[in-house]
């Protein structure tokens, strides 16, 4: 009810005559009138200040307030008027039945009053007011709201103004309900716009830190809430654990709810959005802030599966209506999709942190297991160069002593790539530094690696493997090949590959190696690398390939060992011209002294 105030009458001048249809052909054309201005727009506030324009054509009044009915809310709002102070125009709301204007609203029937002070049912908005009318205007069978007009005189309207006013009514009804439904449908367009915009946002975030600041954000553009929290679902503790909230602009950190309890717990135990207009008499109400009056929980649900509840908070009473719980039911499911796909990433984020410190840790390891620096053989100069593809190489290569002038070199590669390919080696290492010692014949080695490996096979797991015996009195090598890429040998400027050839460790059962000896001249220079070195390809998908690699080769025969390997390592590089690595690289340069 409007607060009663004292208040001069209006000092517009009053129409000293009202408009008179004598004939039949006045009134027809004043109904043309109004159905052709009417019908010019859909703009509901342009539309009701041309209604006034009409009425007050046509019928004298001091004030003039036009009511709309809202259904959802069973109350009518002020929506437009003339006379009235700013304040009541905004503010003034009426239930049905309350006040002349309800009670025109609740009955549909036309109202004239001609002295207010001797009806009960009038609310004073001014002390000056004497009389007053209200009209309903109905469509489609429908109340779309009440037209009232007041005046400073006692009787001032009569039964044909009441008459008059109600056909007006009766005229616009319609155009105002097409104006009032042309504007939900904007305001219903924009929002699955803003839906459609929010929802393509929030799948393409990742973090999901990132993602819940962004959704309070967007929601904040659909709804202004006055406090905003996301719960996440623990199932196996079966509570909903805090992960965000926000009261204004500032960030809150809230308790856990048990599933259950609560609005929120009770939104995910039903699985259903939850909307509570006066917090202080719903007992489920978990005080958050004293001025919390009203809240909506909605739960976050994908492919049947509980991920969560979106909270919303408003300081005002019965702020949130069922559109809003039927708008973020709507949002609600992308909303799941989009958390699910930013903890799965956080998850899997913080899974391959851990598995890259392990693979360092294995780096290091490694490091400790394959040789640090190349032995020193009498009449030999050695070098080599590893290079992996990730933290952790599959190629092996290692350097025994003998007793005697006896040395041998192993150069192989694990199947696969990565961790598995690197363990697999290791083992095939282990084995070469166990067994090395005591066997001096690279076949017999050869064999008893494989007859170990397939004792304790491992699918889908083989490794290749070249053995070869340094003879330091005759200066010969006597090789044994599983599988590896055999030697180039450089001498006197030619290159050739040296036929050794064999099936890799760890395949076959019951496998016999040949023996292949090669005797050497002073100033060879062999040549062990791994197939990452002739498989790297460059930005154009160009293989670095053999023949590259045996036109290279003779013009480094002059230089060191060492000074070899850094210039095949160079060339490699700038073919590859910032291409990825691929495979494991790895070289070893023998060059007999």
């Amino acid at each position: 009810m409007p607060e009663k105030v004292i208040d001069a009458p209006p000092t517009e001048p009053r129409r000293a005559e009202r408009v008179r249809f004598d004939e039949r052909a006045d009134l027809l054309d004043f109904l043309l009138e109004i159905s052709s201005v009417t019908g010019q727009t859909l703009d509901l506030d342009r539309l009701l200040v041309e209604v006034a324009a009409i009425i007050k054509q046509a019928v004298p009044h001091d004030l003039l307030a036009i009511f709309l009915y809202s259904e959802r809310r069973k109350s009518l709002s002020l929506r437009h008027g003339i006379g009235h102070r700013e304040e009541l125009i905004k503010n003034l709301h009426l239930g049905l039945g309350e006040g002349i204007v309800g009670t025109v609203a609740e009955t549909r029937q036309p109202l004239l009053v001609p002295d207010v002070r001797q009806d009960a049912r009038y609310l004073a908005s001014l002390d000056a007011v004497r009389s007053e009318m209200a009209v309903p205007m109905v469509a489609r069978g429908k109340l779309v709201g009440v037209i009232d007009l007041q005046a400073t005189r006692d009787a001032f309207h009569s039964d044909k103004d009441l008459a008059l006013l109600g056909v007006i009514a009766s005229r616009v009804a319609v155009a105002i309900d097409n104006a009032r439904l042309h504007r939900r449908v904007q305001r219903n367009n924009q929002t699955l716009r803003t839906l459609a915009d929010v929802a393509r946002e929030l799948s393409s975030i990742l973090d999901l830190d990132q993602l819940l600041e962004r959704l309070a954000g967007s929601i904040k553009q659909l709804i202004n809430y006055d406090a905003f929290s996301i719960m996440l679902v623990d199932d196996q503790r079966q509570l909903l654990r805090h992960r965000f909230s926000k009261r204004f602009d500032e960030r809150l950190k809230l308790d856990n709810i048990p599933i259950g309890k609560g609005v929120t717990g009770a939104a995910a135990l039903e699985r259903t959005a939850m909307r509570v207009a006066d917090t202080r008499s719903d007992p489920r109400y978990i005080p958050t802030h004293p001025d919390i009056r009203s809240e909506l929980a909605v739960p976050l649900i994908t492919q049947d599966r509980l991920i969560g509840v979106m909270d919303l908070e408003s300081e005002a009473l019965g702020y949130f209506s069922e559109d809003h719980a039927r708008l973020l039911s709507l949002l609600a499911p992308q909303i799941a999709v989009s958390i699910l796909n930013a903890r799965l990433y956080e998850e899997l984020a913080t899974r391959e942190q851990s598995m890259e410190q392990d693979l360092r840790a294995a780096r290091r390891l490694q490091k400790v297991l394959l040789p640090r620096e190349a032995p020193s053989i009498p009449h030999l100069d050695v070098a080599f160069h590893a290079k992996p593809a990730r933290e952790i190489s599959g190629d092996i290569y290692d350097f025994f002593e003998h007793a005697g002038d006896y040395s041998m070199f192993a150069f192989g590669d694990s199947s696969g790539k990565g961790a598995a390919a690197a363990l697999y080696g290791a083992l095939v290492t282990g084995l070469l530094r166990s067994l090395a010692p005591r066997r001096r014949g690279p076949a017999m080695l050869m064999r008893s690696i494989n007859e170990t490996l397939m004792e304790r096979k491992v699918d889908a797991q083989f490794v290749t493997l070249l053995v070869a015996l340094w003879d330091g009195q005759s200066r010969e090598l006597i090789m044994a090949n599983a599988g590896s890429i055999p030697p180039f040998v450089c001498r006197q400027g030619k290159v050739r590959r040296l036929d050794v050839a064999g099936v890799p460790l760890g395949l076959l059962e019951q496998q016999e190696y040949e023996e292949t000896v090669y005797a050497t001249l002073p100033g060879d220079v062999i040549l062990l690398v791994s197939d990452g070195i002739e498989d790297q390809v460059n930005l154009d998908g160009v293989q670095y390939g053999q023949s590259r690699l045996m036109r290279f080769l003779p013009g480094l025969a002059n230089l060191t060992a060492d000074e070899i390997v850094k210039a095949l390592d160079a060339d490699v590089e700038r073919f590859r011209n910032g291409a990825p690595v691929q495979d494991d690289q790895t070289i070893i340069v023998i060059k007999v002294s």
